[in-house]
């Protein structure tokens, strides 16, 4: 499965619009990481607890949202966003969206213009 936050592929061409795929996760905060948070706040640096977490939340909304491609016959995932909001104190959610498509290699034969 191709996946690209972009409306074409180069190299390829969209032969059906299979309709907007979405996948997402709400996480909530752990309460050991917000104690290492508060104390990075401190002295400065990344908060590798909450980037891990973020990871993690990318990759499974990413997942879900092409499990669902894959169920509507899509090889392909073009335009891919990320959005986050905030769902109650502590919680948010991650939010994975774009358009599955079905995709074929645009060959050109010599001699054939475009």
């Amino acid at each position: 499965m191709i996946v690209v936050n972009t409306e074409t592929i180069p190299g390829h061409r969209i032969l059906e619009v299979k309709g907007l795929v979405q996948g997402n996760t709400v996480r909530a905060k752990h309460v050991g990481r917000d104690i290492a948070a508060s104390l990075k706040n401190l002295v400065g640096g990344e908060l590798t607890g909450y980037t891990e977490l973020l990871v993690e939340s990318r990759r499974q909304s990413l997942a879900r949202m092409l499990d669902q491609a894959q169920q509507l016959g899509a090889n392909a995932v073009v335009n891919v966003r990320f959005a986050t909001s905030s769902i109650t104190a502590g919680a948010a959610e991650l939010y994975c969206y774009g358009t599955a498509v079905v995709i074929e290699a645009a060959v050109q034969r010599v001699g054939e213009s475009e």
